[in-house]
């Protein structure tokens, strides 16, 4: 099922282009024009992310931001702000609130949905069915079909979900607590030797393919995924 996307956003005008863009783009759009409106969609449906604009009637959206992100029901939906604003305080104040990115306005279809699609990867895998390959390494979300230079790889889903994510922000440092916040969930209580663990398993599932070199041990500091040695 494609990702439901609230768009909340006052201006009529620039909500339709929004919304047909993302209809286009194959995602499930929702409409609210306002704060209020936005919390009468939440409260039937639950969306996979949403796109606020920062200037809105009654409450502005960067308070809204902070709201949602204190609700237990609506804390883990990953939010794109919307806004004219493309001073570095302002920001830094969206990302400081909890909003996961931040598009200035005017933007363009292609960039917005490059957003959308590498926050759904980061926070809601199971929302992104393109599939996935790095130096003949694929993943397909669709299938949950993982193989290496054509040989199937069998994963468990903890190492399938850290493959994900290691594929979808390659070349970057993670620290453990970085990991399991972003691969286990915030909410869940593990510990640190858990992410060596399931590097350790996931490492050894892919020597079947010669790609276990790729998930490298930054000394000192986590993890990453890179084809550099």
């Amino acid at each position: 099922m494609s990702a439901r996307i609230l768009v909340v956003e006052d201006e009529p005008a620039i909500q339709e282009l929004l919304t047909f863009n993302l209809s286009q783009a194959g995602y499930q759009p929702l409409r609210a024009l306002s704060v209020e409106q936005a919390d009468t969609i939440l409260s039937t449906h639950m969306p996979d992310l949403i796109l606020l604009d920062w200037m809105l009637p009654g409450q502005s959206g960067i308070d809204y931001a902070k709201q949602l992100k204190s609700r237990a029901s609506t804390k883990d939906i990953p939010i794109i702000m919307l806004t004219a604003r493309s001073e570095e305080m302002d920001k830094l104040r969206g990302l400081e609130v909890g909003a996961d990115d931040y598009i200035t306005k005017p933007f363009s279809p292609r960039e917005l949905n490059a957003r959308i699609k590498a926050v759904l990867r980061r926070s809601s895998p199971q929302s992104v069915h393109e599939p996935l390959e790095i130096a003949e390494l694929s993943l397909d979300p669709r299938t949950h079909r993982v193989s290496g230079k054509g040989i199937p790889i069998t994963l468990g889903p903890m190492e399938y979900k850290l493959l994900f994510f290691f594929m979808s922000n390659p070349e970057r440092v993670y620290t453990r607590e970085q990991l399991l916040n972003s691969v286990w969930g915030s909410g869940v209580y593990v510990e640190d030797r858990t992410v060596d663990v399931q590097i350790r398993r996931l490492r050894n599932a892919l020597q079947v393919s010669g790609h276990d070199a790729m998930v490298q041990t930054v000394r000192g500091t986590g993890y990453r995924f890179s084809t550099l040695v």
